[in-house]
C-alpha cells in the first residue's frame, strides 16, 4: 500500500479560506535530495517544477498552481526542475 500525495488545483475561494497568504514562503534552487515528512504538509506552488519521486517507484509531478498535501510518514526524492517557491503549512 503506498502512500499517496493529493494534488489539485484550488479555486480563489479555497485559498483564501486557507488563508495561504498568511503561510511561509519557501524557496530552493534547482537540486535533487531525499526527504521524510514526519508530519503532514500542505502547500500552494507559487512557481516553479519538481518531479516527487516515491517509494513505491511512482512518480508525481508539482508546478505553479498546484495545492498539494504531503501526508505523514511520506518518504521521497525531490527533483527540483526549475526554481522553487511555495507557501506551507506543516501539521493539520
Amino acid at each position: 500500500m503506498g502512500i499517496k500525495i493529493e494534488v489539485k488545483k484550488p479555486s480563489e475561494k479555497e485559498l483564501k479560506d486557507l488563508n495561504i497568504k498568511s503561510w511561509p514562503i519557501w524557496e530552493k534552487e534547482v537540486s535533487t535530495f531525499d526527504w521524510f515528512y514526519d508530519e503532514k504538509e500542505t502547500c500552494l506552488f507559487l512557481d516553479g517544477e519538481v518531479e516527487v519521486e516515491l517509494s513505491d517507484g511512482g512518480k508525481v509531478k508539482l508546478a505553479k498552481g498546484d495545492l498539494v498535501i504531503f501526508p505523514k510518514g511520506l518518504r521521497c526524492k525531490w527533483n527540483i526542475k526549475k526554481r522553487v517557491k511555495k507557501h506551507y503549512k506543516f501539521g493539520a
